[in-house]
């Protein structure tokens, strides 16, 4: 299985083309009203595989991603991921004219993506009652810290502090050390990729019922769905997994090991027989015959052991001797990369993972392909991340607006 032809390869749609009919989503028509990153990120990803995604942004206050992150000539590059594969457009939503073009806007889509407080879109005559009375089809997506209802529903939401209430930054860092949180969109990123699945699975139901629903994503709710089994763990035992560092409590050895070039490797010896090569390859074989050897945990409660002889063995190897020896004995191991390796490792190149793209305000971009691959109708990136507005007159246009209701929009503020 291949990915969409990369557009170096075969010259990309402009934003006004249509995504070919050969894309799984096309046809499909998102309204993306929401800033910051897991809203905005779940209507990329449906972008990637062609809906039609228009992004509404204010016309003063554009989506704050746009300045997140370096910037060249003045061009927030983070968005230019983010934003690719959509149509930008602005509207104020507290205006009259705003609250009416997004009305019209709302009859001719299948989704909404919004993140405003619970509450905010009602506040402007523009909540569920009022969008499925114009579109009963409507899959109205808000995705908010909390969740549209219960004490905490009216706080302010970000990522971070998903990672902090979800356990994952409890569990996260050395076992003396403070709880850790991750330096980049950890919980957005999740939660974009589980509203995803929320939005298909919606559209899946209208496709038997021939209505539209709510969606009501929780940014806290999808971080906790990943970390695994530590509710049941509570539950039945009162167990709360501790901060463990590189080390796993399930597995050993299972860490992070210093070569003598420098670097580090990662190993992992989830499948007993891997780690029993492991032994064998270090010159240890004597602890395979251990009774604690023969269990992930009992290999856990020895992982000082272990650590050590694994640590001494690789201690002694370069990088590419030690990865090397490990595939020869089809054990586990992999070496810890920086963006600087991940572009340029040939895995990665074969996957077609990171892309060459071309943008008209920064010539030729590379950044992280389409999701996944599909056989029959692979995804594509269309454009990158647009400028703000630039879509507004050519979209209402489409919508059936005249020049002279647009200058009037205009005049109002609501552009």
């Amino acid at each position: 299985m291949s990915r969409a032809a990369e557009p170096t390869r075969s010259p990309a749609p402009g934003p006004s083309d249509p995504a070919p009919a050969r894309l799984p989503l096309h046809g499909l028509r998102v309204l993306d009203l929401a800033t910051l990153f897991a809203g905005p990120l779940c209507a990329t990803m449906l972008g990637d595989f062609g809906a039609e995604v228009i992004k509404v942004e204010h016309p003063t206050r554009p989506d704050p991603s746009r300045g997140h992150g370096p910037a060249k000539n003045g061009v927030g590059l983070w968005w230019k991921v983010l934003g690719r594969n959509k149509r930008n457009i602005t509207l104020d939503l507290s205006t009259r004219g705003g609250r009416e073009t997004l009305v019209r806007l709302a009859a001719t889509a299948d989704v909404i993506v919004e993140n405003f407080r619970p509450g905010t879109l009602e506040k402007w005559s523009l909540g569920w009652d009022e969008l499925s009375e114009a579109n009963p089809r409507l899959v109205l997506t808000r995705v908010t810290g909390f969740g549209q209802f219960g004490p905490y529903s009216h706080r302010p939401g970000f990522g971070t502090l998903a990672e902090a209430m979800s356990g994952f930054a409890a569990a996260t860092g050395e076992p003396e050390g403070p709880p850790t949180l991750p330096p980049f969109g950890l919980a957005d990123s999740i939660a974009a990729l589980a509203t995803s699945y929320a939005v298909m699975t919606a559209l899946a139901a209208r496709a038997t019922t021939g209505r539209g629903q709510v969606v009501d994503m929780a940014i806290i709710e999808p971080i906790l769905a990943v970390l695994g089994p530590q509710t049941l763990w509570y539950d039945q035992l009162g167990y709360i997994q501790p901060r463990t560092g590189n080390r796993s409590l399930n597995n050993a050895p299972r860490n992070i090991y210093r070569t003598a070039d420098g670097s580090w490797l990662a190993v992992s010896t989830s499948a007993q027989s891997v780690a029993e090569r492991v032994m064998h390859l270090v010159g240890r074989p004597e602890f395979v015959d251990e009774p604690w050897f023969a269990s992930g945990s009992g290999r856990a409660e020895h992982a000082d052991v272990l650590d050590d002889a694994v640590g001494r063995w690789i201690a002694r190897q370069t990088r590419d001797d030690a990865v090397a020896a490990f595939e020869k004995a089809e054990a586990a191991i992999a070496p810890v990369y920086d963006i600087r390796d991940v572009v340029n490792d040939p895995q990665y190149q074969a996957l077609g993972t990171i892309t060459e793209v071309p943008d008209p305000e920064l010539g030729p971009l590379r950044m992280q392909n389409v999701l996944f691959r599909l056989s029959e109708t692979p995804g594509a990136i269309r454009w990158t991340g647009r400028p703000h507005g630039a879509d507004t007159q050519e979209v209402l246009a489409e919508l059936g607006l005249t020049a002279d209701e647009i200058t009037e929009l205009r005049t109002q503020g609501a552009l």
